[in-house]
């Protein structure tokens, strides 16, 4: 009998990397949807066919209590949330209610409808914010800036708790920045992509963006929903940091995109001080170790080839 995953925010970026992911290994694969007007199914329009969408709110216990005794997973993988951190500062509430709370009601289902699904959370480099050590690792203390960050210590932590209250099998992926042509255009990388292509093709002429000087670890997004299958795999669940262990800043995934491009950067950005952020993150720079000691994890995609196949997709995209 093939194995069912169930997928919470598999319409996303990562929802839909993963739901490709396990339809290559053979798997049954639930997608679960919030009800609504606008729904936008573009990232997995490709794959929609293969897919059993079901409906279901991280807001509402009862719906996801359904969703799970409807299709009986294996495993459920909750990557749904209010997941863009300037837009946290302005909906505070509305980010603690998905972000936070979401997760307690997914693993409360879980424990009341079959204790032995298997649960992925997706935690978050931003968890570390103002960093207490270089490079993070699954030791470091927590000290988010946004309340993004403070949602999904909430929901790391409840995970933890439910793992070691009820022995649900739970574990928690620490991703750092993970990118992708699928990246929606509120994001830094896919705004600058985005930007350089419009530049390009004559339809701007500048790029407005704030801090150049923070500084991240990229890697693509395709290469880490590989470990997020992999964790649920393990005999045991955990927590795992997954990173590239390289930084770099937002002058330099700059510079890379538009000289893919052929254009110098200088020429068209311009610093908009309504883009700082009122707590700022300044450096975030992950050690992967863990993970590819206990799950064999590794990346395929580097920081230049990342930016690169972000900036000829969007070229593309216009082009056509």
């Amino acid at each position: 009998m093939a194995q069912r995953a169930l997928i919470l925010g598999v319409t996303g970026q990562d929802g839909s990397y993963l739901a490709e992911l396990l339809l290559e290994k053979g798997y049954d694969v639930i997608g679960v949807v919030r009800r609504s007007s606008t729904l936008n199914f573009e990232r997995i329009a490709h794959i929609q066919d293969r897919l059993t969408l079901a409906s279901g709110d991280l807001m509402d216990e009862v719906s996801l209590i359904n969703v799970l005794r409807d299709h009986r997973p294996h495993e459920v993988y909750n990557l749904a949330a209010q997941s863009f951190v300037q837009a946290s500062f302005s909906q505070p509430v509305l980010t603690g209610e998905t972000t936070a709370m979401g997760v307690t009601r997914v693993l409360d289902a879980i424990r009341t409808v079959d204790p032995e699904i298997r649960f992925y959370q997706a935690s978050s480099s931003e968890m570390f914010g103002k960093v207490q050590t270089v490079p993070q690792n699954e030791e470091t203390p927590l000290y988010p800036r946004s309340p993004y960050g403070v949602a999904k210590v909430y929901g790391h932590w409840i995970t933890v708790n439910y793992r070691e209250s009820y022995g649900l099998h739970a574990s928690s992926g620490i991703l750092f920045n993970h990118e992708s042509p699928r990246r929606g255009l509120e994001f830094v990388t896919r705004k600058v992509t985005h930007g350089v292509a419009k530049i390009k093709c004559g339809l701007a002429t500048e790029l407005r963006l704030g801090n150049l000087d923070a500084q991240r670890d990229w890697g693509f997004a395709a290469d880490y929903v590989k470990a997020m299958w992999l964790m649920l795999q393990q005999d045991a669940p955990d927590d795992y940091v997954v990173a590239s262990g390289e930084t770099h800043s937002v002058r330099e995934l700059v510079e890379v995109a538009f000289a893919s491009a052929g254009l110098h950067w200088e020429d068209h950005v311009v610093i908009d001080p309504s883009f700082l952020r009122p707590a700022e993150v300044d450096l975030l720079v992950g050690d992967p170790a863990k993970a590819e000691r206990i799950l064999g994890w590794s990346r395929e995609v580097d920081f230049h080839a990342l930016v690169e196949m972000m900036v000829a997709a969007d070229l593309t995209a216009l082009q056509q």
